[in-house]
């Protein structure tokens, strides 16, 4: 049995940088947002170790401790942060519905969703042991690629960003070794050129991985195969990258928001507004090109904005709060 409907002016589905930003300001403005955390509290940031590229932390940070002062932030202006993932929505009539748990329903003025991304991984226990210990297993070349300058390191895909990874790696790396499970690449012809043409990447085509090699907490080596003819070998690396695809956390909005061929949530360009009225995303829920904390912050940032003055202008009572922009 549901539990008695609770009505929200803003509810924030979803954590992580464009959650807790979005929640930040939405709080500001005297929205009085309500955060639901989602099944990883802190979204993909929590499995990063060291965070050197987000402004503010000269000494860098690790992805656990900025999400907790992010959360803090938010609480700070009395964001109600709670447990728990939303696993429905109806956004088909005049009040946004939303059931918490499949059990507590919610009538939201405005929601935000800010359910990010989740990287695609190959699935192996050596994989998955060594991403766990932060021990050299990343998704993000951009954001992890600095801590393997002049070290070696493999990358697993085929397509464009897969290419555009590689191609960031070798300007910091002695050696990239590029894993292209076939004998060609899917990624567009002047991609595939320029990682064929950077001089310290190597492609081997046919070829996939076996197991991740490690000394039990960082990454030593690869052990890769050829598909064609089975032929096993190891290759030293101190790094081990995965550019096979990121899968947006959109399901549960595909039969009421506008979603492109592979999931992401489709926005009206320069803002963060979506095809429901009063429903705005932000995050790597919409963003399938740069997927990084400060460009999902502020994106954050965005969608309170945009909720706050939808709201002012659907509600003569509701100002807008001119300490949202200072």
């Amino acid at each position: 049995m549901s539990e008695k409907i609770e009505k929200v002016k803003c509810l924030i589905i979803g954590s992580g940088p464009a959650g807790y930003t979005a929640a930040i300001y939405a709080a500001r403005a005297n929205m009085k947002p309500v955060l639901y955390q989602g099944e990883q509290p802190g979204g993909q940031l929590t499995t990063t170790n060291e965070v050197e590229n987000f402004p503010g932390y000269p000494d860098g940070v690790t992805g656990p401790e900025m999400m907790i002062e992010l959360q803090k932030q938010a609480e700070r202006f009395e964001t109600d942060v709670r447990n728990g993932w939303v696993t429905r929505v109806d956004f088909s009539g005049d009040v946004h519905k939303v059931w918490v748990n499949d059990t507590k329903e919610i009538h939201c003025d405005t929601v935000i969703i800010s359910t990010g991304a989740s990287a695609m991984y190959l699935g192996l226990d050596s994989e998955q042991k060594y991403l766990k210990l932060g021990g050299g297993v990343s998704a993000c070349a951009v954001c992890d690629g600095f801590f393997y300058r002049n070290q070696e390191v493999v990358i697993v895909g085929a397509g464009d960003s897969a290419c555009e990874e590689a191609h960031y790696l070798s300007k910091l790396c002695k050696k990239v070794t590029m894993l292209v499970r076939r004998d060609e690449f899917r990624a567009s012809k002047i991609m595939a050129a320029r990682v064929m043409n950077t001089e310290n990447i190597e492609i081997l085509y046919n070829t996939e991985t076996d197991e991740v090699l490690g000394d039990g907490q960082v990454v030593t080596g690869v052990r890769v195969f050829n598909n064609k003819t089975n032929e096993k070998h190891d290759i030293p690396a101190t790094g081990f990258f995965v550019a096979i695809g990121h899968k947006p956390n959109t399901d549960i909005f595909k039969d009421f928001l506008d979603l492109d061929e592979t999931g992401y949530i489709i926005n009206v360009p320069g803002t963060s507004k979506t095809n429901v009225e009063g429903v705005f995303v932000s995050g790597d829920a919409a963003d399938n090109v740069y997927r990084q904390a400060v460009t999902a912050a502020g994106t954050g940032c965005m969608a309170a904005l945009d909720a706050e003055r939808w709201l002012a202008a659907k509600d003569s009572t509701f100002e807008v709060s001119t300490s949202t922009y200072n």
